[in-house]
């Protein structure tokens, strides 16, 4: 099993110094890869970077950086740069974005599909040769010196946060997988994984990302995680993956119990086509639970 967990600091007095402590405990207890979401605030390029530098060892990837408001060249180079700066150890993790984070750029959020398509295409170029002259109807690549980052090798490995057709279509033919959140297993082996096989020439990663977290305390879980995912409830994308899977809420998805509970569940989303499997807030019921969690990964992984 590959499996990994994501980190979010809350109350932080110094964020990345507290993110890399709690890397470190993630990895003592056995965690092998930890991922950083992308907000308003830090870098999850450099934060990871940093991550892969100071915990040997670990998997360190960023799920996902929205490509609206940016640039293939800049996203190029911060992956390469912490690839090189965890020697081979990063996996960089992209999505569409959406009106809300367009709006914070001042930007337009207009045909994402057709970005998403052209993005990909100038940084494969990039990262496959470490240059590019790509001239598309949205994005311009042509760097006019060399774009490679030596020692970022292996090639970064480029994920999209895909569920719909038409991303799915893109991703199979332009990246090396996707990254799945509030997918159920139905969801996944029906409506996710058929068409994102049938667009790709080479084998994809499937990183599948669930609430989850090891707990006796499942009913005040299930309902701090009802609070807190709520949100994706009303995000088109996400309503449509949980109509899918049948499911109200989105918590309805979380996997929330005891060790057993939680490793059947983790398997449910390997029988349905995934490749690996990240829980994301396992935070839901503390910090001994959290820990819980992160041994059962360890155990999981071994």
């Amino acid at each position: 099993m590959t499996l990994g967990v994501t980190l979010a600091q809350t109350n932080a007095v110094n964020y990345v110094d507290d993110t890399v402590e709690q890397s470190r405990s993630a990895a003592n207890h056995g965690v092998k890869s930890v991922w950083f979401g992308q907000r308003m605030d830090y870098d999850s390029p450099l934060l990871a970077a940093i991550v892969g530098r100071e915990v040997p060892g670990l998997q360190v990837g960023t799920s996902a950086i929205p490509i609206v408001g940016r640039h293939p060249l800049l996203v190029s180079s911060q992956a390469q740069t912490a690839q090189a700066a965890t020697h081979g150890r990063y996996h960089l993790g992209l999505a569409l974005g959406s009106a809300f984070a367009a709006q914070a750029f001042g930007l337009p959020f207009d045909r994402p599909i057709a970005r998403l398509r052209e993005f990909l295409t100038g940084l494969r170029e990039l990262l496959d040769t470490g240059t590019a002259d790509f001239h598309g109807d949205l994005l311009t690549v042509t760097p006019p010196w060399p774009a490679a980052v030596a020692g970022a090798q292996p090639r970064v490995p480029v994920l999209v946060a895909a569920m719909g057709p038409q991303a799915l279509r893109v991703s199979g033919e332009l990246a090396d997988g996707i990254l799945p959140f509030l997918a159920g297993p139905k969801a996944l082996s029906e409506h996710i994984v058929p068409p994102l096989t049938a667009a790709a020439a080479t084998p994809q990663r499937i990183v599948a990302f669930v609430p989850g977290v090891v707990t006796a305390e499942v009913e005040a879980a299930r309902a701090k995680a009802a609070e807190q995912l709520a949100f994706y409830e009303q995000v088109p994308s996400y309503r449509r993956v949980l109509d899918l899977e049948g499911a109200g809420r989105a918590a309805d998805v979380a996997i929330i119990g005891d060790e057993e509970t939680v490793a059947a569940g983790i398997q449910r989303y390997y029988d349905a086509g995934a490749t690996e499997v990240v829980l994301s807030a396992t935070d839901l019921a503390g910090a001994a639970d959290q820990i819980r969690t992160w041994k059962l990964v360890g155990e999981l992984s071994r």
